[in-house]
């Protein structure tokens, strides 16, 4: 039989980046929320919404009855459903997350958020005060682009990792540690390139983004690339590569290839590689990565 015991230093830190890695945000919420009178409350609405419509008038009325004094009965039909509805709901918790908009709306509404934005400080303001993607609600920080947009160089991934949700920068830790030094060898460096992600806000457990999502974020993508003006894109990944070129197919069969692209009515060329997690995971294909950054180095020498 396990016992419970004190964590020492090592093992502690092991057990909460096995918990980050999990896609666990916080393990305590900032208000106390009663769980027991939740699911009371809910379990109360269900009842109501059982019952007939037509019999829901007599349920109020008896319930006024009651409540003044008067010796009203429930009916039969009703009596056993009024029992349950007429108990005090406990008070909904005040720390519950917040409810997106329909996807629709939510479009357009990131949309005229996005093209109202002139500047690149100006977007980012205006995603920090979006709250019509549900990715949000979930996530520490809004990730947005950072370097220098005069270099004409932009470096894309797919979405915030763990790393980059806790410190609000993209790629921190160990994947930006790896990015930093394929970028050197290449004689860059991030302060040097505008770095950014496809989403601004890590989905939980690092699942891939819904198509229903990505549509959201899509408009404050768009206006980045349109506001920053890059000569040239490195993707990073199967997702963004799919998304520019517009075609299936994974990153060993997108990657190499210099393409002529338009997004938010900028055109512009962009060249895929792998992303640096799936070269921690197999160092093997860091010969391909190197073979993709010395065509793109190529390329930025030429012009």
């Amino acid at each position: 039989m396990d016992t419970a015991k004190d964590l020492d230093a090592p093992e502690l830190a092991a057990l909460l980046h096995f918990y980050a890695d999990a896609g666990v945000e916080w393990l305590a919420e900032d208000d106390p929320v009663d769980r027991f009178a939740q699911f009371a409350a809910q379990r109360a609405a269900k009842a109501e919404a059982r019952i007939p419509a037509s019999a829901r008038g007599t349920l109020a009325q008896n319930e006024t009855a009651t409540n003044t004094g008067g010796a009203a009965a429930p009916s039969r039909a009703g009596a056993g459903s009024a029992a349950r509805a007429s108990a005090p709901s406990p008070a909904a918790p005040s720390s519950s997350a917040p409810v997106s908009v329909p996807d629709g709306e939510a479009v357009a509404a990131a949309r005229f958020a996005a093209e109202s934005a002139r500047s690149l400080p100006e977007l980012k303001t205006a995603l920090e005060a979006f709250s019509g993607c549900n990715l949000k609600n979930g996530a520490r920080s809004t990730v947005f682009a950072s370097g220098d947009p005069a270099s004409g160089i932009m470096v894309i991934g797919p979405m915030p990792n763990a790393d980059d949700d806790r410190d609000g920068i993209p790629f921190s830790g160990r994947q930006g540690q790896l990015l930093d030094r394929m970028l050197g060898a290449i004689g860059l460096a991030r302060e040097a390139v505008v770095l950014t992600n496809m989403i601004p806000w890590r989905p939980p457990g690092n699942r891939m983004p819904s198509p229903a999502e990505m549509e959201i974020c899509r408009p404050f993508l768009e206006r980045q690339i349109a506001l920053a003006e890059p000569k040239t894109l490195l993707l990073l990944g199967t997702f963004p590569a799919r998304f520019f070129f517009g075609v299936n197919g994974t990153i060993h069969s997108l990657r190499g290839e210099w393409r002529d692209v338009t997004i938010g009515g900028w055109n512009t060329a962009a060249i895929a590689t792998l992303h640096p997690q799936e070269l921690i995971a197999a160092p093997a294909n860091k010969a391909l990565a190197w073979q993709d950054l010395l065509t793109f180095k190529s390329r930025l020498t030429s012009h």
